[in-house]
């Protein structure tokens, strides 16, 4: 029997990225008159650093902009290597660093390389939502662990290592810091979880597109522990680059040639004007710097006004620009809650289900991503609704 005219049951298990049906229904609300702030998208405020659009304007003037290899132009690829000289003090050879069509098509890219379909991977629960869909789409298994407060907020490396010592787990895949939480994990743990993967076999994947974005810990990236590592950033966070699509990852020598060929077909390679864009903004730390003063004065804001409002059961929010909260005490239904909010406050937030489809129900993601003026107007409104909910 033909099933030709039905989405393939890959397509089926992929659910909804939640947020970005909030931002859609926040748009068509603003579109028609209403004064919305924006606490539900992970979107830097303001545009990508100016440097970047100096690049990109000379590039429409001096370059073709036509294909470019698939790795990424050579510049950009020596100058992210160099980075990670700078900030980590880690020797990487441009050859391992390709540039991608945002994080997103890293990952595409970096599972498919490293994962055979049928393939279980870890990851943190809660968690980012595209990690689960895009091995959905692949036929790779999610395996989601504990990272709750319960968890301490990472997973635990005695469970990790146990799942790939009896052959269930093939792979794990972090972030520090992490969406939704904000939290970020030390050193020693890092290097748990590493070895828990790594000494059976199986990949380490670090997601490290918050970087630089943190507040009182420093980062600390997984090259520093090991070649071995699959390293994946965006310049999508810290350099305000969301729309430009482009982001990068470093392989283990021996993935690069298969990565390769695997962009090639895919992908061909990342917007060239986005590259040139790109490597103007990895020396924008001056302007990058101010607008990160402006969510860190944003995170103590709200790591104070949201508890004196009632919403006092908060995650770590050490890095990233999200604070995580436990609003079971108000609502099971964290769909509804934040649909309530939207519709009522015109602030719009993200449900908790979103990142995590067993407890999410409880919490409520709030990105503090945008400007000073707008938390405190945000936090005012919600102050108001909250007090008339009695």
């Amino acid at each position: 029997m033909s099933t030709g005219s039905h989405p393939s049951a890959r397509a089926g298990k992929a659910a909804p990225f939640i947020v970005m049906d909030v931002l859609r229904e926040a748009g068509e609300m603003a579109a028609a008159g209403a004064d919305v702030i924006h606490m539900e998208v992970g979107q830097p405020f303001g545009p990508a650093p100016r440097k970047a659009l100096e690049a990109a304007r000379a590039a429409l003037e001096t370059d073709d902009l036509g294909y470019t290899q698939a790795k990424g132009i050579r510049p950009l690829r020596e100058r992210i290597a160099r980075l990670y000289d700078e900030l980590y003090g880690v020797s990487v050879d441009p050859e391992r660093v390709f540039v991608t069509t945002g994080s997103s098509g890293a990952f595409v890219i970096a599972f498919l390389t490293a994962f055979d379909a049928g393939a279980k991977v870890g990851l943190a629960n809660p968690g980012y939502p595209a990690y689960r869909n895009i091995f959905h789409g692949q036929n790779i298994e999610p395996v989601l662990l504990d990272a709750g407060p319960a968890a301490g907020w990472t997973p635990d490396a005695a469970q990790v290592e146990a799942l790939a010592k009896g052959g269930n787990l093939d792979g794990l895949l972090i972030a520090s810091p992490a969406n939704p939480t904000g939290a970020m994990m030390e050193p020693a743990q890092m290097r748990a979880l590493m070895a828990a993967v790594q000494d059976n076999g199986g990949w380490f994947i670090s997601d490290e597109i918050y970087h630089r974005l943190t507040y009182e810990k420093r980062e600390h990236s997984a090259l520093e522990y090991s070649a071995d590592a699959i390293v994946i950033n965006s310049f999508s966070k810290y350099y305000c680059m969301t729309g430009w699509r482009v982001g990068w990852m470093i392989l283990p020598e021996r993935l690069v040639r298969p990565a390769e060929v695997l962009t090639q077909n895919m992908f061909i390679n990342a917007p060239a004007i986005s590259q040139h864009a790109a490597l103007a903004a990895l020396d924008a730390t001056d302007e990058l710097e101010e607008r990160k003063a402006v969510y860190a004065r944003n995170r103590a804001f709200l790591l104070d006004a949201l508890p004196a409002i009632g919403l006092d059961r908060l995650g770590p929010a050490d890095g990233a620009f999200y604070i995580y909260c436990d609003v079971s005490r108000l609502t099971d239904d964290s769909f509804d809650f934040a649909r309530r909010i939207l519709h009522e406050t015109q602030v719009a937030v993200t449900p908790g289900l979103d990142f995590d489809p067993l407890n999410g129900h409880r919490f409520l993601r709030f990105s503090y991503a945008g400007g000073f003026d707008a938390m405190r107007r945000a936090v005012d409104r919600l102050d108001s609704w909250l007090k008339r909910r009695g």
